[in-house]
């Protein structure tokens, strides 16, 4: 996650309703908390400290669950939104909201000539347009907008790189263009039935005017209520926190989760499955099959992408694996996936084992609001041996690697069909083009690994730890370092 002010923002207030609810005061409490972060002789990071405490009231209410579209009256206060929180029995099925208040209504997507522009005498941007939109204009090159279709050819060609592009940042992060302006209102809004859940608009807004809807209040009702609460933690939660998978247990425990369960469980029957499909595919004379961990990249491949679809494995997740299992061995118990995933989210809506999602970033918040150093913890016995290869799965490639491990440990009688394995590393508008051709069998590979996030899980929009270290601890963690 980047370090910047509206991530700063959210997670201080993500912080300050833990620790209020914790210790019985929010109700009461919640209605200041605009005004004590925006007081009217402070400073503002918008026009005024009024607006600035209206989208804080927003962003507490993305937190307590609420979209903002629920919002019919303006007046009903955060407190009252608080109950609508506790009192509902399931959480909201959309995920995420756009906050019009927050919205820059950044301009139309185009390019730019800054000053840097020299007005040549080569002038290649006015030879290379096709439609001939750029003109020199006393010395500085000039672009006719009703001309200009937006090919980049200038920006391509310029010696002093004198043109750019402005995007519109989440229409450019969003690989199935899922999220546009409304051309009667001039705002943004996402299309949920092209959404894939993903969160790259989330994470790419400058104005964090995309909110994701927390299930952080319902858990930790449950928690306080002395219910039993099991956290089933991602692989990738070794690269988040400073401490050992026992003394992320042990953090878990002090904050109140009955245990905690590791979804790399979940993984090593993921990949044994996946692995007898993978022959069982080949041997029918599928051409390629494709991973399924990634709820992203499946919903994408549902909504967009039809051809490739009949080559999605239909195993299931790692999450779903091991929320069965825990639900098996306890079913009054409550699970709760923890990871650095908003798509997660709405899998878990599909998937009856699993009861509600937390993020790595709402987990940060818990532990500083609790005061619960991970580092300084008594490491817990991990209750299962997980094979190495099943934490790995939180990296790209890593996927792969557990398959391919689980054919030469498990069926090394057998002659193996040949595997030609490809990745993509991170969905954005290119790969989604390439899965279609992969579907159709235009690309080589009979194996293709997808990860909906660069770097894979690691890389995930609320993952709180450098993804560079992160995989290196992932890769630790595969190795037996735990």
């Amino acid at each position: 996650m980047q370090a910047n002010d509206a991530n700063r923002v959210r997670r201080e207030l993500l912080i300050k309703i833990v620790r209020e609810f914790m210790q019985g005061n929010l109700a009461e409490k919640i209605d200041r908390i605009p005004y004590e972060l925006r007081p009217r002789d402070g400073q503002s990071s918008r026009c005024c400290v009024f607006k600035d405490r209206a989208v804080i009231k927003y962003r507490l209410m993305a937190i307590l669950g609420i979209g903002v579209e629920n919002e019919t009256d303006e007046a009903k206060p955060l407190s009252e939104y608080l109950q609508d929180a506790l009192d509902r029995e399931l959480p909201d099925e959309d995920i995420l909201s756009v906050l019009d208040v927050a919205c820059s209504h950044c301009i139309t997507s185009r390019y730019l000539i800054t000053n840097a522009c020299r007005g040549c005498f080569a002038r290649p941007c006015t030879f290379n347009c096709p439609k001939k939109a750029i003109a020199v204009v006393n010395g500085q090159a000039r672009i006719n907008y009703d001309l200009c279709i937006d090919c980049g050819k200038c920006t391509q060609v310029c010696p002093y790189h004198a043109i750019i592009r402005v995007p519109i940042p989440c229409e450019e992060a969003c690989p199935v263009n899922a999220i546009r302006r409304d051309e009667e209102t001039d705002r943004q809004y996402i299309d949920f039935k092209a959404c894939i859940s993903c969160g790259k608009c989330m994470t790419a807004c400058p104005f964090a005017a995309i909110l994701e809807r927390s299930q952080i209040i319902d858990v930790l009702k449950l928690i306080k209520a002395g219910r039993k609460v099991i956290a089933m933690v991602a692989p990738a939660i070794v690269g988040q926190f400073a401490g050992k998978l026992g003394q992320i247990a042990a953090a878990l425990h002090h904050a109140g989760f009955a245990r905690m369960e590791e979804v790399a469980y979940g993984a090593e029957m993921t990949t044994t499955h996946e692995t007898e499909e993978f022959l069982e595919r080949m041997k029918k004379g599928d051409h390629i099959m494709t991973t399924s961990c990634c709820p992203a990249y499946v919903e994408a491949v549902k909504l967009h992408v039809p051809e490739l679809l009949p080559f999605v494995s239909d195993t299931p997740s790692p999450m779903r694996y091991t929320a069965e299992a825990v639900k098996k061995q306890d079913p009054d118990a409550f699970t709760v996936f923890i990871g650095p995933c908003v798509a997660k989210r709405k899998e878990a809506v599909a998937d009856q084992n699993t009861d509600y999602v937390m993020t790595f970033e709402e987990l940060g918040a818990m532990f500083a609001a609790m005061q619960i150093d991970v580092s300084s913890q008594e490491a817990l016995p991990l209750d299962r041996d997980v094979k190495g290869y099943a934490r790995g799965f939180a990296t790209s490639c890593g996927v792969s690697a557990a398959i391919l491990e689980e054919l030469h440990q498990s069926h090394p009688e057998i002659e193996m069909p040949e595997i030609n394995k490809q990745f993509i590393n991170g969905l954005d508008h290119k790969t989604v083009k390439q899965l279609a051709l992969y579907g159709r069998g235009k690309l080589p590979g009979n194996f293709l690994e997808v990860m909906a996030c660069e770097g894979g899980c690691v890389g995930g929009p609320c993952a709180i730890g450098k993804v560079t270290l992160a995989t290196a601890a992932v890769k630790k963690a595969a190795a037996g370092e735990v």
